[in-house]
């Protein structure tokens, strides 16, 4: 997640999430079937079962056959496990964002842990440190990385990092505490050093709509150093909408812009980038979509 969350979810109607203008027409079809690694249904305006189905309806036709749905708090994390209860097209992840760790108590992460060992949540996220907004203190954010860190290696499942302006720490802290085996680093924000520091860790680092935005050639070069088994594609939606939409609401559904904007900055076809990123999360989360 990349902006707060909203107090109340958009209708599902079609009303653009969090202010933002109406979502785009469907884009072309992607030449191959890949996976949104990194979404909030609830945030895109989903309330209900039939809400959820539709977005994968809507997704599926443009070839994204899968999502990961993310928690960034204990209602969204209930919600998760039960949007992947839904519909076999989605998983779950679940954790405590850090910008909602200015108070947490041990029921609180009591139910965290309950949740992550559903059969259903396929990682620990989203977790880490976030020094942009001012929401809590870095002491407490780095306690519940810290939490969080030990959940993912007790119940074995991937790590999924939120790192706004902590770069720093965050690499630090997975080193001070050990990584778990896998390590996923949502929405990828760092330059070609960071992401080559995160590759020789093994660490597997996600790609959302700015590497398509005009002034981010340093997260581009980022990208197009990864390799083939360490990258993954998603649309952190409803926020983070690629061009040529930026600022429009966003949804799986808009992912193959995200695809094609990677393509073009590794120099490499739609098919194989949309197919690399499907094998990658089969690999990651342990699962597979429907095609």
């Amino acid at each position: 997640m990349s902006e707060p969350a909203a107090s109340e979810p958009a209708a599902s109607t079609g009303t653009a999430p969090h202010g933002r203008r109406p979502r785009p027409e469907p884009p072309e079809p992607l030449a191959a079937p890949t996976i949104d690694s990194h979404t909030h249904l609830d945030a895109c305006g989903c309330e209900t079962a039939d809400d959820v189905v539709a977005a994968m309806d809507r997704a599926a036709a443009v070839g994204v056959t899968g999502a990961v749905t993310i928690a960034d708090d204990l209602a969204a994390a209930r919600w998760a496990v039960g949007a992947a209860h839904t519909d076999e097209r989605v998983w779950a992840a679940v954790a405590l964002h850090p910008t909602r760790t200015a108070s947490v108590t041990g029921a609180d992460l009591a139910e965290i842990e309950r949740l992550a060992g559903d059969d259903r949540v396929v990682a620990v996220g989203e977790t880490g440190l976030d020094y942009y907004w001012d929401h809590a203190p870095p002491s407490a954010q780095q306690d519940a990385f810290r939490w969080h860190i030990g959940l993912a290696k007790r119940t074995g499942k991937p790590l999924m990092i939120h790192d706004r302006d902590a770069h720093d720490d965050v690499l630090r802290i997975l080193r001070e505490e050990g990584a778990p085996e896998t390590v996923v680093f949502h929405c990828f924000s760092g330059d070609a050093a960071m992401a080559r520091e995160c590759v020789d860790a093994g660490y597997v680092l996600s790609f959302a709509g700015p590497v398509t935005f005009k002034r981010n050639d340093e997260l581009r070069a980022a990208a197009a150093l990864v390799p083939e088994d360490g990258f993954l594609v998603e649309t952190d939606a409803p926020f983070l909408t690629p061009h040529p939409h930026r600022g429009r609401a966003n949804e799986p559904y808009v992912l193959p812009w995200t695809v094609r904007g990677m393509a073009a900055t590794r120099g490499e076809t739609e098919a194989r980038v949309a197919e690399l990123a499907r094998r990658n999360a089969e690999r990651v989360f342990r699962t597979r979509a429907t095609d």
